[in-house]
């Protein structure tokens, strides 16, 4: 069976986020960016901080979050 024939998952994914790669703990389809609060679909999941457990939408998320972070 590969990818496109297993079944979706449906609601949001538990994720533990490590350096380069990510363990799914509890399946879902999606996880929420950390600061817009916007669904990511799993297989588009691409920005993420290790340290505090975060997902970000996209790069200027991830900045977002840096700086208020050095506030």
């Amino acid at each position: 069976m590969n990818r496109i024939e297993l079944p979706r998952a449906f609601g949001e994914a538990r994720i533990q986020y490590l350096d380069g790669d990510y363990k799914v703990l509890s399946q879902g389809s999606y996880v929420r960016c950390a600061v817009t609060g916007l669904q990511i679909p799993i297989d588009e999941l691409k920005y993420w901080n290790v340290e505090f457990q975060e997902a970000y939408v996209d790069a200027s998320a991830s900045l977002e979050r840096h700086r208020q972070r050095q506030r």
